[in-house]
């Protein structure tokens, strides 16, 4: 395919959500060597000044946020395209591949959780109540995740990857989570159960037997749904696909274990598994107080934590410095692809699809204790109740969210 065919595609269908593994759209372009260099050298300098501000720990964390965005990038791994899959057409490769990422967190962040210390900081889950604010913000989450074209992982990568139509995205994602930072403290009361952690209660092999066995059951539906409507299984890249760990694309089971990894590793050096959103919270808090919006009366920023998250630099928190990794890794992986390409001609409806999703995003994520990345790829890896509940929720509003698509002219 000539470069004039590649550009009209998507100058004719610009609403269409770029895969990075699509190899049509690959522009071979010499400009692609700019978000290598750009981004190699805003990372050095991010990494130097990381280091010599805060210490080995914070650098080291923008170096695994740097890992996850190329991650990410090259094995495409998202959370709203496979489900997606499974809706529309019953393929269930990408969920497969999540229970493999969540198996193998499980299997290393139970036993580090129970010893509840590594090299001198405490080590905790992420262990939530089982209530209607997280069923009510993980249903709102699956409905954004689908208009805005991706979760809260998804986002990050395709809008530092190129995608301009997921800058909008995120850039809504963080209006909604300032809004449901200040509606947070109206959902702490909502009815429900306290946390159950399956470490906690049932001890540390239970738990990770529980664990396994729903992986495996969620596994089993997955092929019984594909089978019934398909003759065999699909694995994604089962076509003689070149891999290249260099420029992409990588395998599932690729990204699956390489995201299991980052997440481990955030908890071996923050003391906390991986999350996204609070740290779109903190950005766009930050902004409105840049303006004179007083924003340290709300109930959320009243936390101790949280109020010195404020008060702070946002390079001194981990969550934003890995972001900014996920961002600048992406960048990098889309060059060295050769797939960065962003287009400024957006149709309304599809900018509309981004800014709605992004909003619902953002809200559902702050009133349910997190998103796909926080609330439940870290609360399942925590063996913890309310990391499955999220999931439950979530996938009935990406199943609505789904069935909207095709109102904003999106496949």
């Amino acid at each position: 395919m000539c470069y004039i065919d590649i550009v009209g595609r998507y100058l004719s269908n610009p609403e269409l959500e770029i895969n990075p593994l699509d190899t049509e759209a690959t522009i071979n372009l010499s400009r692609n060597r700019y978000p290598v260099l750009i981004g190699g050298l805003l990372s050095a300098l991010l990494f130097a000044l990381l280091m010599n501000t805060y210490g080995w720990r914070q650098s080291a964390l923008f170096l695994v946020g740097l890992g996850a965005g190329v991650a990410l990038y090259h094995a495409a791994f998202g959370f709203t395209g496979a489900w997606r899959a499974v809706v529309n057409t019953g393929r269930g490769a990408g969920l497969r591949a999540q229970m493999i990422m969540l198996g193998a967190t499980v299997l290393v962040f139970t036993p580090l959780i129970a010893q509840g210390e590594l090299w001198g900081i405490s080590l905790r889950g992420n262990v939530y109540p089982l209530n209607l604010a997280v069923l009510c913000g993980a249903f709102i989450f699956g409905v954004g995740m689908q208009l805005g074209g991706g979760c809260a992982s998804g986002t990050l990568f395709t809008a530092g990857g190129g995608n301009t139509r997921m800058v909008v995205t995120l850039a809504a994602f963080i209006a909604g989570s300032v809004i449901g930072a200040w509606h947070w403290s109206q959902w702490q009361d909502s009815p429900g159960f306290a946390a159950v952690s399956l470490q906690q209660d049932y001890g540390m092999v239970a738990a990770i037997v529980i664990s396994m066995a729903l992986f495996a059951l969620i596994w089993f539906i997955s092929v019984v749904i594909e089978k019934r409507k398909h003759s065999q299984l699909v694995e994604k890249h089962s076509d003689n696909t070149t891999y290249s760990w260099f420029r992409g694309p990588w395998p599932l089971i690729a990204g699956a274990l390489g995201l299991a990894a980052v997440n481990i590793s955030t908890l071996m050096l923050a003391g906390r598994p991986w999350g996204i959103t609070s740290g779109f919270a903190l950005w766009g808090s930050k902004l409105m107080m840049s303006t004179g919006f007083d924003v340290t009366s709300w109930e959320y920023w009243q936390r101790p934590s949280y109020a010195a998250a404020l008060d702070e630099s946002v390079l001194s928190n981990t969550t934003s410095v890995m972001n900014i990794g996920i961002l600048l890794g992406a960048l990098i992986a889309a060059g060295l692809a050769r797939k960065y390409s962003p287009t400024f001609k957006l149709p309304l409806r599809s900018l509309s699809a981004a800014i709605i999703g992004g909003l619902l995003m953002g809200y559902g994520a702050r009133i349910a204790f997190g998103c796909n990345i926080g609330a439940f790829f870290s609360g399942v890896g925590s063996a913890s109740l309310s990391g499955w509940l999220w999931f439950v929720a979530a996938f009935m509003g990406s199943i609505i969210g789904t069935r909207l698509r095709p109102r904003f002219g999106l496949d």
